[in-house]
């Protein structure tokens, strides 16, 4: 699934690709992609005469902002984005299709059709699903050791659990706690609420870390990851831990291991992440 850097990368590009071009109709062929409004028809016809304004970021949402109207959009496991001339053959995997009057188009490509589309009036995005309900980022100020601590300390969840709701931070997804997790030196399964304030801060500077170094490198090309105009993330190509289930770890040369934590397959040095290092 797309996390942060790759949904970060694709709203850049398509700020590069699609500012300006206003929408002469909407094509949906599979109508269980948009949620909001739940008229298929009704959906196209708000979006025609609309020019898009900018494209922003909302943990893994992308908000496609028009004059009137901000459409949010999930990728969840493989959605992509591309922008064709038109006349450009279309895959059967295309699912809903913006068609500007430059002669040129938005197509959104899903594979999986997981992905959803929420068309709000301009403000009323965040004040209901999906958004309503998001954690900080976790590039902004809003997330500090003291929230962390507030967060960890009142549940009794393992970290890995913790930062993979998106309610306590967005964006953040299983390539990228892994790697967090490692930077700071904490085993996944450690309880939340045993990690002190300093452990949290430490946790908190790899976070950072991390995600500003995938946003840089464009995101990581796991499985089918690509941006808006077909060019792959090179995070993974730094990646210490994810995938690597029985190479040396880059700092002690034990072997990453790989277990089951809240879910998701994980990966982490067992020398390097000891269970019970909360201090």
């Amino acid at each position: 699934m797309p996390e942060l850097p790759e949904v970060e990368t694709v709203k850049r590009t398509l700020n590069e690709l699609v500012i300006g071009k206003t929408v002469k109709s909407v094509e949906v062929r599979w109508p269980n992609i948009i949620r909001r409004p739940e008229d298929i028809n009704l959906f196209k016809s708000m979006i025609v005469g609309e020019t898009l304004q900018g494209v922003k970021r909302r943990g893994k949402f992308l908000l496609l902002c028009f004059e009137e109207l901000v459409l949010v959009s999930h990728l969840r496991m493989e959605g992509r984005y591309r922008v064709d001339p038109e006349g450009t053959p279309i895959d059967k995997h295309t699912h809903v299709i913006f068609h500007f009057t430059d002669e040129t188009a938005l197509r959104y490509r899903d594979v999986r059709k997981f992905g959803t589309m929420h068309l709000f009036k301009k403000g009323e995005e965040w004040d209901q699903p999906p958004l309503s309900k998001l954690g900080p980022e976790p590039l902004s100020s809003g997330l500090t050791a003291e929230y962390l601590a507030t967060v960890c300390h009142s549940t009794q969840r393992s970290i890995k659990q913790v930062l993979l709701d998106q309610t306590v931070i967005v964006g953040l997804g299983n390539i990228y706690v892994d790697e967090s997790l490692f930077k700071a030196g904490i085993h996944p399964l450690t309880a939340a609420r045993d990690l002190t304030k300093a452990k949290l801060e430490k946790l908190r500077i790899a976070i950072v870390e991390t995600l500003g170094e995938a946003v840089r490198l464009g995101g990581s090309t796991i499985r089918t990851f690509v941006n808006s105009q077909g060019h792959m993330g090179l995070f993974q190509q730094q990646l210490d831990v994810y995938g690597r289930k029985g190479e040396p770890c880059v700092n002690c040369g034990t072997p990453i291991e790989k277990i089951r934590a809240a879910g998701r397959g994980t990966h982490y040095c067992p020398f390097c992440q000891p269970r019970g290092t909360g201090k």
